[in-house]
């Protein structure tokens, strides 16, 4: 017989196999332990793959890419103390994109919490607060208890933290924590040859989607972040209706004939914007400030498609209707009614290639005179993908996904384009390789990731992975511009304040002076400069293969400027198209 720990982390393991479970990511630690040993068998007889990472935060975000690329909840699992916490971002995220995480966290045994025992807290059980849709506090077993009444509860609590997580259980997914009480001993003293628990018990069948999209107005459909059944449906609602289709790169709808490529460029034009009546919002669109200005119009009828009935929609205050889709419901009622005005249709498109048109001449302008940009290789990052379907393109949350959001033009095809996957759930650039190395992973598919330098800097330990672990295809590009390059097109980076303009570099700016080809060569990543646009376009071409960083070196003092002339150049295409 084996000792209860160890008996109880192999019911553990085997009860998230049988729940569905497939990934796992383990960070070192004493405690955790016996969870160790189960899962290194477990790995080795094929019931789930056994990640090993030195860093948590890294891990946390790491399960979290792992869930996005395959669709099913991943396990991050941690020993006690600060361990913990250093997945709070990474849940955070999780909880705010609906995205299913289950966290299994290892701590000492009931007696000793609060007694000053080593690494030992009594806020770790339930440490998530309300961002965990569902938190269990396992405890060790009681002197006399029967292992098998308490191995049978731990399965069940198991069970029902991944069907949480899903989001069986009548909400939408999200993380989840079991905190698992260990006693000592904490080694195995038996050999273990794990097999398949009972089978998880089956989700039960989502409602039908109620309500349609009704009545004629001036329509646009407006993607943000969404889920890959929602998104889908959002392109088509545009094409069967007839409508403008302005999407985000990670809404999965930006492509076909109705997309709209730089169309927050547009929507301060009077008759194209300014005309809107009623938008048709999908997802969390949270890029750019017009989308925002356009959202809260007291004039323009809002109607926003969600997932699960507990999603607040872009603005809960403004009594929008809200249709619930399920990703198992029908939508043919959405999709059918009357389309919209063809004329609306065609000078938004109009408008879409001229003003992506103008948009490149200046990015080529500037790239002409020795300066690469962020929205230049963002469009040059889109162009590559889209000749190479079925690979992942992963963003950072800050200036990356908006300048792939700016200047790549829409993608062609069905689906059209890479699956874009961005952490807008808390728009955070914390964690951004190490999500874009899970989800290559889950998705076994080539991954190109694009952050800036602070970006890559945050997460520098997601370039660091054990011997032997599983490597994805991965190309990280950089693009660098020694600092906060978001901040120099805000308010904070106006030249003409010259309150603000003297502490900018320090409080916003924060150049950092490293050099990054360095740094991931010192991660154990391959690593070069990019020089010029041939040699980027060049290094886009090749296929990805293994890991390797690519830095592109641009120069923020412009980029204000920058925008500034693609505004009005695309102003100018515009009037002159119409």
């Amino acid at each position: 017989m084996v000792n209860p720990s160890t008996a109880l982390a192999r019911a553990v393991v085997q009860q998230l196999a049988a729940s569905g479970v497939r990934e796992v990511v383990l960070c070192p630690g004493s405690r955790s332990a016996p969870l160790a040993y189960a899962l290194h068998a477990a790995d080795a007889a094929g019931l789930v793959r056994l990640h090993v990472r030195h860093d948590e935060r890294a891990a946390g975000f790491t399960a979290l890419g792992l869930s996005r690329g395959g669709g099913a909840p991943a396990a991050v699992v941690t020993t006690s103390g600060t361990a913990v916490a250093n997945l709070h971002p990474a849940v955070l995220e999780a909880a705010e994109s609906g995205v299913p995480l289950v966290v299994l966290s290892a701590d000492r045994p009931h007696a000793v919490r609060g007694t000053w025992a080593n690494q030992t807290t009594a806020l770790q059980a339930g440490l998530f607060g309300a961002a965990a849709r569902l938190a269990l506090d396992l405890p060790v077993p009681r002197e006399g208890e029967l292992l098998a009444r308490v191995e049978a509860t731990w399965r069940a609590g198991v069970a029902d933290l991944v069907a949480t997580a899903r989001g069986d259980r009548d909400a939408r997914p999200g993380p989840v924590q079991g905190d698992l009480a260990l006693a000592d001993p904490l080694v195995p003293d038996a050999p273990w040859d794990p097999a398949p628990g009972p089978r998880a018990p089956s989700a039960p069948s989502a409602p039908s989607a109620e309500g349609a999209v009704e009545g004629e107005a001036r329509t646009v459909v407006v993607v943000g972040d969404a889920p890959a059944h929602l998104g889908a449906l959002a392109r088509a609602l545009a094409e069967r209706r007839g409508w403008p289709l302005l999407a985000e790169p990670s809404s999965g709808a930006r492509g076909g004939p109705n997309a709209v490529g730089p169309y927050r460029l547009l929507l301060g034009e009077p008759d194209l914007g300014g005309a809107v009546e009623r938008v048709v919002a999908v997802g969390r669109p949270t890029l750019s400030r017009p989308v925002t200005a356009l959202l809260a119009r007291g004039d323009v009828a809002l109607v926003h498609l969600v997932a699960h009935a507990d999603d607040p929609g872009p603005d809960p205050t403004r009594g929008a209707r809200r249709v619930v889709v399920p990703p198992t419901a029908g939508t043919e009622q959405l999709l059918t009614g009357s389309r919209g005005d063809a004329a609306c249709l065609t000078a938004w498109q109009r408008a879409g290639a001229a003003a992506q048109e103008a948009l490149d001449a200046e990015l080529d302008a500037a790239a002409g005179s020795g300066r690469l940009t962020g929205p230049l290789v963002a469009r040059e990052v889109a162009a590559a993908l889209g000749r190479r379907p079925g690979e992942l393109l992963v963003t950072a949350a800050s200036n990356a996904v908006r300048d792939l959001d700016l200047a790549a033009a829409p993608w062609t095809g069905t689906p059209g384009g890479p699956r874009v996957l961005a952490g807008r759930g808390l728009s955070g650039i914390d964690g951004t390789l190490s999500t874009a190395t899970g989800a290559a992973l889950a998705a076994g598919a080539p991954a190109t990731v694009l952050v800036g330098d602070l970006a890559l800097l945050h997460d520098a330990n997601g370039l660091l992975l054990p011997p032997g672990e599983p490597e994805p295809d991965l190309r990280v590009v950089v693009v660098d511009d020694d600092g906060g390059g978001i901040f120099t097109g805000l308010e904070h980076g106006d030249p003409g304040a010259p309150d603000r303009a003297a502490v900018f570099e320090r409080l916003f700016g924060t150049p950092h002076g490293r050099d990054l080809v360095a740094l991931a060569a010192a991660l154990g990543v391959s690593a070069r400069r990019v020089e010029g646009l041939d040699d980027l376009r060049a290094a886009l071409a090749a296929p990805v293969r293994g890991r390797e960083v690519l830095v592109v070196r641009a120069d923020r003092a412009d980029l204000r400027a920058l925008h500034a002339r693609v505004r009005g150049a695309v102003s100018e295409a515009v009037r002159r198209s119409g």
